[in-house]
């Protein structure tokens, strides 16, 4: 059993609690029963958390937004939580509607949509289906490290090269290139890009905050490589964290550009329900001595709160820090050459998968 308060922390795991989410009745809470083993040493050991992997039929695998803060309207995710453990990561909050936790939970008890490419199959063959960009990784990342032996992505992917629909990625993971192969091809029809995150260039900070994601020198590489065989790439430098990662923000784009990006983006840390809670607790742990300055420059761009959901407001934030944010941002693309707006892609190629007893097309 993981306990739901555990105050240190757990190998490879960026969550330090695992409290129970906002929809249980019974909250979680842990207590010294007298049975702990006195062998200080195993006792101060961290635990080790294993990964439990559910596979779940899902019922439909595109979703849509209406959202006026993002540039496209639907995205598929293969898996629910994931195992990078990225401690800011505004998934999270999702797993309470499963009635766990969104601390570590979050991290080891996932679920596979093992079903993901034949419903996409039959997604696509419906009657009012109209192709668009369709992004991978909006959620959770699609290339966390179950997708090794899962290969579901990859399977949508071929759903997706199959039918020319166009594709967007977003990831921290260098497994993408073992698609390479396919997202090549769809990438010299027009019909495919990949946007890499990285936020922050240094590794300690990476390792504690992003425990299970590739290091930052291997998604650059990532990127380089996924340039180098002509897919367009993007780099992201978000969740921006003022006074831990924000002075890494020209660097950032630097890194990125020299490695073949030709576009960014960029988004301020959100804080929604638990994720609040799971940020600070870390950010108590790991860096007591800047944590009142980031909470305070968090409120200051938030209108006092710990965050702020309106539509466009949520990811950028407000206020004078927010606004030097955004300048800096606009200010080295420009010199980066990031500027440039990306290239759409291209919808018109797409051909309806058939129908059971459709006619095939001979030519």
């Amino acid at each position: 059993m993981i306990p739901s308060h555990h105050g240190g922390d757990f190998k490879g795991r960026g969550a330090l609690s695992n409290a129970s989410g906002r929809f249980e009745r019974a909250q979680r809470e842990a207590f010294d029963d007298g049975w702990t083993a006195e062998d200080a040493t195993a006792d101060d050991a961290p635990p080790q958390i294993e990964t439990v992997v559910t596979r779940e039929a899902a019922r439909t695998i595109i979703s849509r937004n209406d959202s006026p803060d993002i540039s496209f309207d639907r995205t598929i995710n293969t898996y629910r939580g994931c195992e990078h453990g990225c401690i800011y990561c505004y998934a999270r909050p999702n797993h309470a509607y499963a009635g766990l936790s969104p601390g570590l939970d979050f991290e080891r008890l996932l679920f596979a949509k093992e079903n993901a490419a034949a419903l996409l199959e039959r997604e696509l063959a419906a009657p009012g289906y109209t192709a668009a960009t369709l992004v991978m990784g909006g959620v959770t990342d699609v290339y966390q490290p179950i997708e090794r032996t899962h290969r579901i992505t990859r399977a949508v992917l071929e759903v997706l090269a199959r039918h020319n629909h166009p594709v967007g990625i977003i990831t921290k993971s260098q497994l993408v290139l073992r698609d390479l192969d396919i997202l090549a091809p769809m990438a010299a029809k027009g019909l495919a890009r990949v946007a890499v995150s990285v936020t922050t260039l240094d590794r300690t900070l990476a390792r504690r905050m992003e425990p299970r994601a590739a290091t930052p020198q291997r998604r650059l590489d990532t990127l380089r490589e996924l340039a180098g065989a002509g897919v367009p790439t993007v780099i992201m430098t978000g969740p921006v964290i003022p006074a831990l990662t924000d002075h890494e923000l020209e660097a950032l784009l630097e890194a990125g550009a020299s490695a073949g990006a030709t576009a960014a983006g960029y988004v301020v840390l959100r804080l929604p329900h638990e994720i609040g809670a799971l940020f600070q607790e870390w950010l108590a742990r790991h860096y007591p001595d800047r944590a009142a300055r980031v909470m305070s420059l968090m409120r200051q761009m938030r209108g006092g709160r710990d965050y702020d959901s309106r539509w466009r407001v949520r990811q950028t934030g407000q206020g004078p820090f927010a606004a030097l944010l955004a300048a800096r941002f606009r200010r080295a693309c420009a010199r980066l050459g990031l500027n440039r707006a990306r290239s759409t892609l291209d919808a018109s190629q797409f051909a309806r998968p058939p129908k059971a007893g459709d006619q095939l097309d001979l030519w």
